[in-house]
C-alpha cells in the first residue's frame, strides 16, 4: 500500500508538472496572438529602478508601432516625472535626450543595449519562448493584479546583462508587467496601464532632430 501511494504521487506530480507545462505553452502562444495582430500601442509606464542602495521611480507614455521590415520596431518613451526626458528610436538609429542639456547620445537600434529595447519587438514579432529560454510559471512570485499570472525566463538576445525577466499577463493577455534583473544585482520593473491598441499614431512621433546648438555623440546610450 505504501508503495502504491508514493506510485500515485510521483505519477499525480508528474501529470501536475505536464499540465503546467502545457499552461506555459498556451499562455505564451496566447500573449504573441494578442500582439502580433497589433499595428501600434500607446500606454502609460512607471518605471521603477533598484540598485546601488537606490530606488528611482519615472512615468509617462509609450508608443509602439510595427516595423513591417526585418528590424526592430519604432518606440517612444516620452518621460515626464520627475523630469521630462526622451527616448526614441525609427527603427535604424535610437536617441537618448533629455531637454535643457547640450548634449543628446545616438546609437545604431541594431547595436542598442538597453533594458527596454526589446519592448520594440513586441507588435508583429512576438514570440516568448523564443526570446525567453527556460520560460515557465513563476507562482513564487505575487502578481500585482489579482487574477494574473507571473511568467519567468532567460532573455538569448542580453544574457549576459540579464539574469532573468518577469513577465505578468492579464486574463486579456495584456503584458502589465514587465521586472528585469540583471547580474549586477540592479532591478528594473516596468508597469503598463490604460493600453490603448492600433491607435492612431501622429506622423513624426519616432523622428528626433537634435534642438539647436545641441551636441550629437555616438556610441553607448549609457545608463539613462
Amino acid at each position: 500500500m505504501i508503495r502504491l501511494c508514493a506510485l500515485l504521487s510521483m505519477f499525480a506530480a508528474a501529470l501536475s508538472t505536464l499540465a503546467f507545462a502545457q499552461d506555459v505553452h498556451s499562455l505564451a502562444a496566447a500573449v504573441d496572438a494578442h500582439y502580433n495582430h497589433l499595428r501600434t500601442l500607446e500606454t502609460q509606464f512607471t518605471e521603477i529602478y533598484r540598485g546601488s542602495g537606490m530606488e528611482r521611480t519615472e512615468s509617462g507614455t509609450l508608443w509602439l508601432e510595427k516595423d513591417g521590415l526585418k528590424k526592430p520596431g519604432k518606440m517612444r518613451w516620452e518621460y515626464r516625472s520627475p523630469k521630462d526626458k526622451l527616448f526614441v528610436s525609427d527603427g535604424r538609429d535610437a536617441w537618448f535626450y533629455v531637454p535643457g542639456d547640450r548634449q543628446v547620445r545616438k546609437t545604431s537600434a541594431q547595436k542598442l543595449d538597453d533594458v527596454r529595447s526589446p519592448l520594440a519587438f513586441l507588435l508583429g514579432k512576438s514570440k516568448l519562448e523564443k526570446e525567453l529560454q527556460g520560460l515557465s510559471m513563476a507562482p513564487d512570485v505575487a502578481p500585482v493584479s489579482a487574477g494574473d499570472l507571473v511568467l519567468r525566463g532567460v532573455p538569448q538576445a542580453m544574457g549576459d546583462r540579464v539574469s532573468e525577466i518577469l513577465v505578468e499577463v492579464t486574463p486579456e493577455r495584456q503584458i502589465e508587467r514587465i521586472v528585469i534583473d540583471e547580474v549586477d544585482g540592479s532591478t528594473t520593473e516596468y508597469r503598463f496601464s490604460d493600453q490603448k491598441e492600433n491607435v492612431a499614431i501622429p506622423a513624426g512621433l519616432f523622428d528626433f532632430k537634435a534642438p539647436a546648438g545641441t551636441e550629437t555623440v555616438e556610441g553607448d546610450l549609457g545608463g539613462n
